[in-house]
């Protein structure tokens, strides 16, 4: 028929095979000859039922997003799937790999699903701010029951193909031969004889639904959206299934789909779907990647232990090597009882944990390090001790180890240079704790060697981490904005605003906590020792450090927390320093609105992504914002820092900069010249990491 779909007849079993790789996805190149084939065979005597597959890795995963947003060129989806409905004979979807999205979709259109063990199905839309599309919040429930289709649509998680044949979502699980066992099964049903019933007559799952209960689930749900309009429009349409009639449920799931589609939540989304992958890439064709089959961390405290985890998660063997055996055995049982958590919480199955504890070996002499193909430091942040460190693997690294270290802040050029090997040292800055944190900043000294960077963007990739090449500087791109987006915090304070009021025009933004918050929550010592190291101050922090409030770890910091809580309480005793201060300083208080807060801390920061574009610190502006994301809880409905810029409208961020820098005569608020070109020309420009 076409080189993305062909068709073959098995003894009176057609079967129609989809070939659009890598993930065979909905293009309009496969959906015209899908419609044609599935035509022909509809009405064609020779076929007693039709097997549909694909070629490749997996089954259909998904529409092509590329299409989103632009005219449909038809038959579109839902058109096919209709065609499927009207099919008299046994139709049956063949699945291997994941079934995802519109591939769910074409799969509920068929009477019957045969997967393969390892196959995983789910509705991931919500993920790009949207909702399926095809008529599966309408199907979907009429096969699993409304909650069950509740919770796959609103999560986006994909479950296993034996999670799908307990839900009544596929008919049959095989271990192997998939193609075999599928046309082995429709000729089944064909001998069997029908009539076959389309998912969409299916109404018994509805008809037992308590409604009371589902409208229980879905306000529980709709708490944790955060202001993300997808996740409630999933629950609508989904509650549709269940009180209106299939064609006006399709109907509204359809209305539904397009507002959201057209929105700048799911734009922003499906921009950092992109822009990941766009991130981790590191230019240059076929560079040789190094082998990476052992990696050895030098540190088992929390950032060491986490990076250790997050290793043996992707399935590595790990040195972890210690100053002592004391040390390195509370790192390892500490790492012992986090996976323990993870097992009381149903997260992870006691043999899997067996068999991750099983992959870490302990070492105290740094030659326990000789055989590892990658060793990451993840020691006190400080250049003297991370330059001995690095001395001492030059003794003891095989030649072609890579040497990585964790600094979030500290020149990676200088540690380098402590090496007689400069080629194969980076940074790998992984946020805190590390075994759950995406996001990992790759950082590229000025003698690393590209293939060490392709090697490790790799490892990222089986680590399950979202990788982004930045470039060095202090503090890299996350942590260098965020110290441009705290630049204000105190001064916001001295002039009137409250730690919950800047907080809570964070939150009422969409970020997961303020920034007072999270200052209590990470430690205010943090920022305290670094502050010093750089001969800077901050008058309220440094009192409160000074008397010995680091926030929830003392009991206080920037707020109080009742013994055993991490819910933070107004502190009256803070709110009368900031008036002591202030009066010290001759600051006049007055009422701070939340529009104020956000242009002087969120403006800032998107000034200093321009500067750092640049600089060359960041190759794509989505690259800053693929950070941000990942590393900093920055609203994802918003599209990351330089995304929202656009969305905010560039020239009235100029214009406020310049307001506020006049205002305040303080340099973080002159406009970066990137800025103001990404005002003018409405594109951010970007030279790659230097």
């Amino acid at each position: 028929m076409s080189s993305s779909v062909s068709v073959a007849n098995d003894n009176g079993v057609a079967v129609v095979t989809i070939d659009n790789p890598p993930v065979n996805a909905l293009s309009f190149h496969v959906r015209k000859p899908l419609y044609e084939a599935l035509t022909g065979l509809r009405d064609d005597p020779a076929a007693r039922a039709i097997v549909i597959a694909c070629a490749g890795r997996t089954f259909v995963a998904g529409a092509d997003i590329t299409e989103f947003g632009k005219p449909v060129q038809q038959p579109e989806l839902r058109a096919i799937i209709a065609l499927l409905e009207t099919v008299p004979k046994p139709t049956v979807a063949a699945i291997h790999g994941t079934a995802l999205g519109g591939g769910l979709e074409l799969a509920l259109g068929c009477h019957f699903r045969v997967a393969e063990k390892s196959a995983r199905l789910g509705q991931p839309e919500v993920k790009l701010g949207l909702l399926p599309g095809g008529g599966g919040t309408v199907r979907l429930p009429r096969l699993v029951g409304p909650a069950k289709a509740l919770a796959m649509i609103v999560s986006g998680t994909p479950i296993s193909a034996g999670e799908a044949k307990a839900a009544s979502l596929v008919d049959a699980v095989v271990d192997s031969d998939l193609l075999a066992e599928a046309i082995r099964f429709a000729r089944e049903m064909a001998d069997r004889g029908g009539p076959f019933v389309p998912v969409r007559e299916r109404n018994e799952r509805l008809v037992e639904t308590d409604l009371a209960a589902f409208d229980a689930q879905a306000a529980e749900l709709a708490k944790k959206a955060r202001g993300l309009e997808a996740p409630l429009a999933c629950t609508e349409a989904v509650r549709n299934a269940i009180t209106l009639p299939f064609d006006a449920a399709l109907a509204a799931e359809r209305q539904l789909f397009q507002k959201l589609v057209s929105g700048d939540q799911s734009r922003a989304q499906r921009h950092l779907f992109f822009a990941e992958r766009e991130a981790a890439k590191v230019p240059g064709k076929d560079l040789q990647k190094r082998r990476i089959t052992r990696v050895g961390i030098i540190g088992a405290g929390t950032m060491g232990g986490g990076i250790a985890m997050a290793l043996a998660n992707g399935g590595l063997p790990v040195t972890l090597l210690e100053t002592s055996e004391e040390a390195l055995q509370r790192g390892l049982a500490t790492i012992g009882k986090n996976y323990a958590v993870s097992v009381s919480r149903g997260s992870l199955t006691e043999e899997a944990r067996q068999q991750r504890l099983g992959l870490f070996k302990g070492g105290t002499d740094y030659a326990d390090l000789a055989d590892c193909d990658l060793i990451i430091e993840a020691v006190f942040e400080d250049m003297a001790v991370k330059k001995d460190v690095f001395g001492k693997l030059d003794t003891i690294a095989r030649p072609g180890a890579i040497l990585a270290t964790n600094t979030s802040y500290l020149d990676v050029n200088e540690i380098a240079a402590s090496t007689s090997r400069p080629q194969d040292v980076l940074g790998m800055h992984f946020f805190s704790p590390a075994n759950v944190m995406k996001l990992l900043e790759i950082v590229r000294a000025e003698k690393t060697a590209p293939e060490v960077l392709a090697t490790v963007a790799d490892l990222a990739r089986r680590i399950g981490k979202v990788a982004v090449v930045v470039g060095v500087c202090h503090g890299f791109v996350g942590n260098r904005m965020l110290s441009a987006r705290g630049a204000e915090n105190e001064a916001l304070l001295l002039e009137g605003a409250t730690p919950a009021q800047v907080d809570k025009a964070f939150t009422d933004f969409g970020w997961p906590m303020g920034p007072f918050q999270m200052g209590d929550l990470a430690g205010l010592d943090i920022g305290w020792r670094n502050r010093k190291a750089r001969g800077q101050t901050a008058v309220i922090a440094d009192t409160l450090c000074e008397q010995g409030h680091f926030g929830q770890k003392t009991g206080s910091g920037w707020y109080r927390y009742e013994a055993g809580s991490r819910e933070p309480v107004a502190d009256p005793d803070v709110e009368a320093l900031i008036r002591a201060k202030a009066a010290e300083l001759g600051i006049a208080r007055r009422e701070i609105g939340a529009d104020d807060i956000i242009e002087r801390t969120l403006y800032p920061l998107v000034n200093e992504g321009a500067k750092i574009l640049e600089e060359g610190i960041a190759a794509r502006a989505s690259d800053i914002d693929v950070v941000w994301v990942n590393g900093y809880g920055f609203p994802i409905g918003k599209g990351g820092p330089m995304f929202w810029a656009g969305l905010e409208g560039a020239g009235r961020i100029v214009e406020r900069l310049e307001y506020w820098r006049v205002r305040t005569g303080r340099p973080i608020f002159e406009p970066a010249p990137a800025l103001r070109r990404f005002a003018e020309t409405g594109a951010w420009e970007g030279a790659g990491v230097r």
